[in-house]
């Protein structure tokens, strides 16, 4: 993007946030953010060395949709090998709604949200839009589901995205608290992202909501979660993901996905041995899936290439910088092989924190691809 199409799209969405200041409905914001799904002119068409996801393991290439299919499973099946095998997904998990409330435009339901087969963790939070659905729907992941329902003060306007998406008409299902470090022979970050497969799964099978229309959107851990959420599990039709770091970075100590409670969980090791927090150096190396996946020359483009030609947005801040481009082109190029355009964005800001601008954003991108026609 040239500085003028970035001078421009900052002014629309400035009126759009100065209406809403005022009371009004702030008006469409896509035409700005068409400018996001377009690399900067430095980072166009540049693929770096990233090992290509156009080519099989044995290096024949793929030539054709029907190529890339079986490719798509070469991939998804080398990452699970690694990380450890997913039991199966629950095909309808149960929901137990408990106390509710009334607000705004919506009510939020505490409830508890079957995680994997027979299992509920902690309280989680769903929000039902009033009206008439079914309703477009999204999954939010974060630490807790407080925050992200709107019942934390402080976290408004930051990562409330559950609470502003359901007053947009969103059904949203917030998620966190959920865990399972050093057990299953799964690394944490892969259980996560299978927990979310099943709240995905739980909200298809919802009267309220339309299953073609559920999204997921995180930031940071969050956004980690809901990238391998939606990378790995077909059911989201679209995801955000804000500032998780989204290729391998050892200069980054926050793009961490070497700690244990990610990817570097060593199940050879009693839980009180696991390596040290850190970036990975001599006296505290690489562990777990995370030194398998380096060693062998893997990074996470390959899992951003899994969504294509399902639509994707990287909320970019302190983790996620322009050069990220050179990663996200390889589904670019993949996606337009496919037949589709416009599938890919991201958006940049200063920090890692959300803002009300990259907020507004993430919200229309989904809003463009979960209510859009």
């Amino acid at each position: 993007m040239s500085l003028g199409s970035s001078v421009i799209a900052c002014s629309i969405f400035g009126l759009a946030l100065a209406a809403a200041a005022q009371g009004q409905e702030p008006g469409s914001p896509w035409a700005a953010m068409e400018k996001f799904f377009t690399p900067p002119d430095e980072f166009k068409g540049r693929l770096g060395d990233y090992r290509s996801v156009m080519k099989f393991d044995d290096g024949s290439p793929v030539k054709t949709p029907q190529d890339w299919a079986r490719r798509r499973e070469e991939i998804r099946a080398y990452w699970h090998r690694v990380m450890g095998p997913w039991l199966p997904l629950v095909e309808r998990p149960r929901i137990k709604l408990q106390e509710k409330e009334h607000a705004e435009k919506f009510t939020r339901h505490r409830v508890q949200a079957e995680f994997a087969p027979d299992r509920f963790a902690g309280t989680q939070y769903l929000l039902v839009p009033d009206g008439q659905g079914p309703f477009p729907a999204v999954v939010v992941t974060w630490y807790n589901s407080e925050d992200s329902a709107g019942l934390v003060e402080k976290a408004r306007n930051r990562v409330d995205f559950g609470y502003q998406l359901a007053k947009r008409g969103f059904v949203a299902l917030c998620i966190g608290g959920v865990s399972q470090e050093g057990k299953g022979g799964v690394q944490p970050l892969s259980y996560m992202a299978y927990a979310a497969a099943n709240c995905c799964n739980a909200l298809a099978a919802m009267p309220d909501v339309d299953p073609r229309r559920i999204g997921v959107i995180g930031h940071s851990f969050g956004g980690k979660w809901a990238m391998y959420a939606s990378c790995l599990h077909d059911g989201f039709a679209c995801a955000v993901w804000s500032d998780p770091g989204i290729v391998w970075n050892e200069k980054d100590a926050n793009a961490n996905y070497w700690d244990r409670w990610y990817l570097g969980y060593d199940f050879g090791r009693p839980a009180d041995a696991q390596r040290k927090p850190g970036i990975p150096n001599a006296g505290n190396p690489r562990t777990g899936a995370y030194a398998r996946l380096v060693a062998e020359g893997r990074d996470m483009h390959e899992l951003h290439a899994l969504m294509a030609p399902r639509p994707f947005l990287v909320s970019g801040g302190a983790q996620d910088r322009p050069d990220h481009w050179i990663a996200l082109n390889h589904t670019i190029a993949l996606s337009e092989f496919l037949g589709h355009r416009g599938r890919v964005a991201m958006t940049m800001r200063d920090g890692h924190g959300p803002t009300v601008e990259s907020n507004a954003q993430a919200y229309a991108f989904l809003e463009h691809f979960l209510k859009g026609k």
